[in-house]
């Protein structure tokens, strides 16, 4: 029982518990996995929290992706040296990124286009405040949901890397519609969807126009591409770890560092209510959106803001008040779910971190 913490009693629920031991263990074999820290690029979107970023800069990780402004700021504060927001940038955003250039100068900040409207955009501030906007070019391999085409990529590249205003950087692909339980089977898929990539790469050797950096992939298909010596990783999800992956990706061994607490509030005959509703635990997916660690249910009945309700055909051997524990299904909403975590060190609650990327920045 690693995640039940001595003085739970004094546990607010329903809450999220870390385990720095754990996530430093999973940093670990992400570097195992990659052959060196310098490959890394781990996304912050499944945490959002300045001391996991800490984390990682100890072990050596200097690179880091977001999908946020603020997750670039938190991130640049803790002192990550070079930093991708692999987002499209549009409308007041491009403002706050020229902001955060100035604020960070030490950090490297580059930013995702995948079209001439985003280009244009950022050259017209880049003109106006006379400073080099460094970018990737976004390559929809097969996901359909940011990126533009690899045939598509070229024009984007050859104008910018001719442009002063732009320093093109590499190439960011995300395949998160490559998600095959079986290990074999992925990789034939990312294998597959690669190879127009590799394409559009030699076309850009030929050309003479340098890529610095080919970042790829998110989870499931980190260690297909850590097989691939000259890309960049960009996992995220083994950092905490969740139920969903561990289910569905068992090749990948990562520790859980992530637990939901919650209490059961009321009881009635074969079923519980908890304080679980979907403000505390991501609801996108379809149920089981947790896994408990220890009550014995037999599946939900209803979810609600506030309330969870499980049936549970021996209520009598537990009782109102009593704190349950549970991995959540998708991690990282369930994160921005919360204002602040409990940090658990040798099964004592001994503080709290807050989840500071969790919050939107609304310029006047």
């Amino acid at each position: 029982m690693w995640y039940k913490p001595v003085n739970e009693s004094s546990i607010a629920t329903p809450c999220v518990l870390l385990y720095p031991d754990r996530i430093e263990e999973n940093i670990h074999r992400m570097i195992l996995i990659a052959g060196d820290a310098a490959r890394l690029r781990p996304h912050v979107k499944t945490h959002k929290i300045t001391e996991v970023t800490e984390l990682q800069l100890k072990q050596g990780i200097q690179r880091f992706k977001c999908a946020t402004l603020s997750e670039v700021a938190m991130v640049a504060r803790a002192g990550g040296r070079d930093i991708l927001l692999a987002y499209p940038l549009l409308g007041p955003g491009i403002g706050q990124w020229f902001q955060l250039m100035d604020l960070y100068p030490e950090s490297r900040l580059s930013v995702s286009v995948d079209s001439a409207a985003a280009i244009k955009e950022l050259e017209d501030y880049a003109k106006e405040k006379e400073k080099k906007v460094e970018v990737f070019v976004d390559v929809d391999n097969g996901m359909h949901r940011t990126g533009i085409d690899p045939e598509g990529a070229f024009g984007l590249i050859e104008y910018m890397n001719n442009n002063r205003n732009f320093r093109f950087r590499g190439l960011h692909i995300y395949d998160g519609h490559i998600h095959e339980t079986d290990p074999l089977e992925r990789k034939d898929h990312c294998d597959r969807d690669f190879e127009a990539v590799i394409t559009l790469l030699e076309r850009l050797e030929q050309e003479g126009i340098l890529v610095e950096e080919v970042a790829c992939g998110g989870t499931p298909t980190f260690p297909i591409h850590a097989g691939h010596p000259s890309r960049t990783l960009c996992p995220g999800t083994p950092l905490l770890w969740d139920a969903g992956y561990g289910r569905n990706y068992p090749d990948l061994d990562f520790l859980p560092a992530a637990v939901v607490a919650g209490r059961i509030i009321s009881k009635h005959k074969e079923q519980f209510t908890l304080d679980l509703g979907y403000k505390a635990i991501a609801s996108e997916m379809k149920h089981p959106r947790l896994v408990f660690l220890e009550l014995d249910t037999e599946g939900v009945i209803k979810h609600s803001e506030e309330h969870l309700v499980v049936k549970c055909s021996h209520e009598e051997h537990s009782t109102i008040g009593q704190v349950v524990y549970a991995l959540p299904f998708h991690i990282c909403p369930t994160m921005a779910l919360h204002e602040q975590v409990y940090v658990v060190r040798k099964q004592q609650v001994s503080e709290t971190w807050e989840v500071v990327a969790r919050k939107r920045s609304y310029p006047l």
